[in-house]
Formats: C-alpha cells, structure tokens, sequence
C-alpha cells in the first residue's frame, strides 16, 4: 500500500495554479519558524499540517502526532468530506494541493510549523492516469516545498521503494545508489528526493524523506503494488479464497503501518546535527506471498490462493527485494518492533474485527 490515495489534490486539477513570486515579510517567516522553538524562554509543540490526511497513513499519523503535541496542534486536511469521527478527532479543513495561495492562506492563519506531504498518486494509479499523476506528484509538490521554504518550515515528503527501478540493486538496495525509475510514481519521488535535497543545500530548507517500502495497515486497499498483503487478509478472513496478482517468490520489503508512522516520528525529531542525509531507506521486513500466505494458513486453515500475475507483476519486479536502512539505524537509530508473525496476527485480529464482524449480513 505505498502511500494510498491521491485524495488531496484531484479536485483541483481543473483550476489554474497561481504564481509562486509572492512576497512573505521576513519578519513573519523568522516568527513563524522560531514560534514552537521558544516561547518566553518556554518549550512549545510545532503547528502541523497534513495534506493528503484521509489516506491510508494520515490518519493514524495524526491519531501519533496529537498523542505527542495535543489535538489542536495537528490539522488534518484534504479534498474529501470527513466523516463526524475525523471531525471530532481534532482540526479538519479543506486545503487543495494545487491551489497556492489557498495553501499559502492556511499556513499562514493557522500558524504552521510542519507539513507531512502524503499527498499522491500511487503507483498502479498513477500508470492509468499520467498526467494528472504529474500534477498530484510533481505540480502539488512543489507548492508545499515553496511554501515551506518561504515560511521556514520543516517538510516531510515520503518516499518509496518505487523510487528505484530494474537498473537499480536489488538485493540489497543502498541508501544510494542508481534509480532510474519505469513508473510515473517513482519518476516523481524521485524528483520530490532531489528537488528537497536541492532546497536544503540553496535555501538551508529543513527538508526530511524517508523511503517507506510497501506500508500494512488494516485500511481495505487502495491501489498500490503491494497492496495484496492486505488484500490476502481482507479476502481470505471473509471467503477463504484469493487471487493474486503477483507471483508466489515475488519478494518485496514491507513494514508495519505502526512502524512507519513511529519512524516518521522519531525522523522529524531528530536532531539536525544527526543526519548525514536527508533522504533514509527505512525497513521492518521482506517476504513473498507464498511465505505470507503460509503464515495466513495458521489462522485460516482452508484458505486457497490462486496466482494471476497482471501489469502489477512488471512494477515490483523493479523494485527492491531486500531494503538497506543501515544508514537510518546507524544515524537516528531506527529499530522496527513487527516482524511477519507479529503482523500477521495483528492483521488478522484488526481485519476481523474492525471490518469481518461489522459487516453487514
């Protein structure tokens, strides 16, 4: 699931972007970057902002972010109508990606310090529709990176195990090394990866990426490559059959959405002087479908997978099959807590219980 839903940029495709030369009074940008830092000599939490926040990771990093800062101190935002929980749960608002200055007004009247850049097209998606892929991932972009450069904030921008592509080592893939990805969504990470490395090095923007690999969640899926590892869960628990599109030995690294979201965390609070770089591999596991369904077969006695690999199969045979994070370990010390047996009996716990059992009949 890398990533899912472009849902906080679609609905503006239609509009015109307007200019990026919009002064900002300097005196307003250096408040704004020192606002959380100090405050009458006094620790503050920073003013976060979320784009893309009804995805598959913006939510739960929203639930993470306000356990740490408060409720009020993180603003979900996206295109698409809440539901009355995320309404309840804490600040929502409307914001468009591609729309500056309707992103500008936001940073602005809400104060904020963070943005966590979620929004985008995934990669399965993104084939079907290119040019609006380019507009998501490329165009919506480079608003939130101009914007935080003009107003001193700290930007996360995710990337992704799609960033490389058959020409690059597989087995392990490095933190560096060559990329040259075949799909529009890898295409366009890795854009985002060099254009925040170049904002930092021009402007000293606090740019931070990590590469997630394919991130499990008890969200139903959504369109990614690697969405079958939670797919298998949602069909095998409620039919005890599921067809795959990849091959049983495809082997791709994976993570537990807890671990993600921790080391998303434990990344944006790093001490600056601890990172060598601005871009991390950051992993928990590998494993194929075969060994991901054998696992499933403890729990789910009589399940049958059928393999019928489709377009899907030529994606992940360009990506990685063993992720490198020896470098986010050795500088930040990330550690991942889920290895497979552990995901797979929370997934089957979540999936039955969130989703198996409150269906309707």
């Amino acid at each position: 699931m890398l990533l899912r839903k472009a849902t906080a940029a679609i609905g503006g495709c239609l509009r015109q972007q307007l200019p990026r030369d919009v002064v900002v009074p300097l005196v307003t940008a250096h408040q704004h970057q020192r606002r959380w830092v100090s405050n009458g000599g006094r620790k503050t939490h920073p003013k976060i902002l979320i784009t893309g926040g009804l995805g598959q990771l913006g939510v739960e990093c929203a639930k993470l972010l306000r356990s740490q800062y408060g409720e009020e101190s993180v603003i979900l935002s996206d295109i698409i109508k809440p539901s009355s929980e995320i309404v309840n749960s804490g600040p929502y608002i409307f914001a468009d990606i591609l729309d500056f200055k309707g992103l500008q007004k936001i940073v602005v009247d809400h104060r904020v310090d963070w943005i966590i850049h979620f929004s985008a097209l995934l990669s399965a998606i993104g084939e079907q529709n290119v040019p609006l892929a380019v507009r998501v991932n490329i165009e919506g972009m480079h608003n939130v990176l101009e914007l935080a450069k003009q107003y001193k904030m700290r930007i996360f921008v995710p990337s992704t195990i799609g960033a490389f592509g058959p020409d690059s080592p597989r087995n392990p893939t490095p933190n560096v090394t060559i990329q040259r990805p075949r799909t529009i969504y890898g295409v366009s990470k890795v854009h985002a990866e060099l254009m925040g490395e170049y904002y930092h090095h021009k402007f000293g923007l606090d740019f931070r990426c990590l590469r997630f690999p394919g991130v499990i969640s008890s969200d139903p899926p959504g369109g990614g490559t690697t969405d079958y590892a939670v797919a298998v869960f949602f069909e095998g628990l409620k039919t005890g059959k599921y067809q795959c599109y990849l091959k049983p030995d495809t082997r791709l690294p994976m993570m537990y959405i807890e671990d993600c979201l921790r080391s998303l965390l434990e990344f944006m609070t790093a001490p600056e002087e601890k990172l060598q770089r601005r871009v991390y591999n950051v992993t928990a596991m590998s494993f194929t479908p075969e060994e991901l369904v054998e696992k499933l077969s403890k729990y789910i006695p009589e399940l049958h997978v059928s393999y019928r690999p489709d377009s899907r199969q030529l994606i992940a045979d360009s990506w990685p099959q063993i992720f490198d994070d020896s470098e986010a370990r050795r500088d930040w010390g990330w550690q991942h807590k889920y290895d497979l047996d552990k995901l797979v009996d929370l997934m089957v716990r979540d999936v039955t219980e969130n989703y198996i059992k409150k269906a309707p009949n």
